[in-house]
């Protein structure tokens, strides 16, 4: 089964995550951590920084891994790896993606998370309550 290595941020701001849904072209409307496919040659690093300027034209800094989640899908299986980040510069448009939305701790569940996306959502959620108590200032 062929692997593909995916990476995607927790985009964290003011106690709230930033979750993407995917375009009207896509089989599905899931939601997603932002992000996208680790090309040849790259580090996770540098594949997310790629691909959140690609799809909302920001720059951020890491903080640290959050987790992974393998997702068979059809012939291949997804290797998601989660960052969690805050935001540098910019802010976040929906280039891709159909609607971007800001969600609370209480609210991840309101959303259909892509399958890869699910298992990561408690930890996410452990960061969003802890920084809900040391909230990000917006960028001036």
């Amino acid at each position: 089964m062929k692997r593909l290595d995916v990476v995607a941020a927790a985009l964290v701001r003011n106690g709230k995550v930033l979750a993407a849904r995917r375009p009207s072209r896509s089989v599905r409307q899931y939601w997603e951590f932002p992000g996208g496919k680790v090309e040849r040659g790259e580090t996770d690093i540098d594949a997310l920084f790629r691909e959140l300027r690609e799809e909302l034209g920001v720059t951020v800094e890491i903080e640290r891994a959050i987790g992974r989640s393998l997702h068979k899908l059809h012939t291949r299986t997804i290797d998601l790896r989660v960052y969690f980040v805050r935001l540098v510069e910019g802010e976040p448009r929906a280039h891709v993606h159909e609607e971007l939305r800001w969600l609370g701790p209480d609210e991840l569940r309101e959303v259909h998370w892509s399958n890869a996306d699910v298992p990561l959502l408690p930890s996410v959620e452990r960061i969003l309550r802890h920084e809900g108590s040391h909230p990000t200032p917006l960028p001036q």
